[in-house]
């Protein structure tokens, strides 16, 4: 980790002993910004492990004793340092990063699997990004990264862009995602407009509406709310703007329904979950959405999954996909039941025929 960044032109400021873990880096980026990391880091290795394939490789997520515990993994509620799930391979120098607020919280000991060919492919050109082999079709699909040393502080840089994503959006980020960081400020032209022509947050703010923008861009966790909050207005707008369809309001707070519509001459509302389809599409070409809770209950594992009467309808973005702000519609009802949990609705779930782009053939169809 040391190299890496020493190797980007970054200078280290202090380091915490490799006794002691999780690991804490400061340290100073070319362009003079001083911030750092919290790396929950593992030993990566090639030995073959019995009754596994020959070609998967893994590192093991193990700290102290094997306690049976869950342990949070830490996030700066400041934003100033970047916390990293990663396993490391010093001999053959590659990193294999894992999303640590998915794995947050996590057991020790767990193993994080991955194949001969991600490997190859990052130590080919430095970065690249997948998504693992599920070991069950219903475990939350997960998007790891690897890269070379040059690439680590690349790597940082994504894992503060992409805190908080679902796996869709980590997964373009990846194949976005620079060492151009901090994002360079866009200059404002001309000054402060007058108060007449500023927005009215902006001049809540005493910030000109260009800086308003720069400081989303710059601030992950704030970027990631907004990008959330996109595609629901984006949703809410084509349903507004749709015929036969009265009325489409997002709904704010932690709820499973993010927007309600009202169809015309009736007045009961129906409910829309909107889910971001994954970045990698089905064998057939079919997007996918990974349709469950990011967490279950310990009381019932099958909690973490859908039923048919959290909301009757589901709008998935293709954004992930195509990247424009496109969406397909199902019913609830129609989608397949979880093979495990009676009652509950399948986790891996194909945007296939039942999907369709005009959303009042959907509506229409709930009563």
């Amino acid at each position: 980790m040391l190299h890496g960044l020493r190797s980007s032109g970054c200078r280290i400021i202090q380091h915490s002993p490799p006794s002691r873990a999780p690991f804490q880096i400061s340290f100073e980026l070319p362009t003079g910004e001083r911030t750092g990391i919290v790396a929950y880091a593992f030993l990566a290795n090639t030995r073959t492990t019995v009754n596994r394939p020959a070609d998967e490789h893994r590192f093991q997520v193990k700290y102290g004793t094997k306690d049976g515990l869950l342990h949070p993994l830490w996030q700066d509620p400041y934003g100033l340092y970047t916390t990293l799930f990663v396993g490391i391979d010093p001999a053959r120098g590659y990193f294999v990063g894992a999303d640590p607020v998915l794995h947050s919280p996590t057991r020790f000991f767990i193993s994080i699997e991955f194949k001969e060919r991600h490997i190859d492919g990052a130590l080919k050109t430095g970065w690249t990004a997948w998504e693992r082999d599920r070991r069950q079709d219903d475990q939350p699909v997960e998007v790891l990264v690897a890269g070379t040393p040059a690439m680590f502080l690349r790597y940082i840089a994504f894992e503060r862009e992409a805190l908080g994503e679902d796996q869709g959006h980590r997964h373009l980020l990846a194949e976005r995602s620079t060492v151009d960081w901090p994002p360079r400020a866009t200059p404002v032209l001309g000054g402060m407009p007058g108060p007449s022509r500023l927005h009215a947050l902006a001049h809540e703010l005493d910030l000109s509406e260009a800086e308003v923008m720069d400081l989303i861009q710059q601030a992950p966790r704030l970027k990631m709310a907004v990008r959330g909050w996109v595609a629901e207005e984006h949703l809410a707008r084509r349903l507004r703007a749709t015929p036969g369809i009265a009325e489409a309001v997002r709904v704010e707070g932690d709820r499973e329904i993010d927007v309600i519509v009202r169809l015309d001459g009736c007045s009961e509302s129906i409910g829309i979950q909107c889910k971001n389809v994954l970045r990698k599409a089905a064998a057939d070409g079919s997007p996918r959405v990974d349709f469950q809770r990011t967490r279950a209950s310990r009381q019932d594992a099958c909690s973490r999954y859908y039923t048919a009467s959290d909301f009757p309808v589901v709008a998935a973005c293709l954004h992930a996909v195509t990247e424009s702000w496109e969406f397909r519609y199902t019913l609830s009802r129609e989608l397949d039941a979880h093979q495990r949990c009676p009652g509950r609705l399948a986790s891996n779930v194909k945007v296939d025929e039942r999907w369709l782009a005009d959303p009042m053939a959907i509506l229409q169809s709930v009563f």
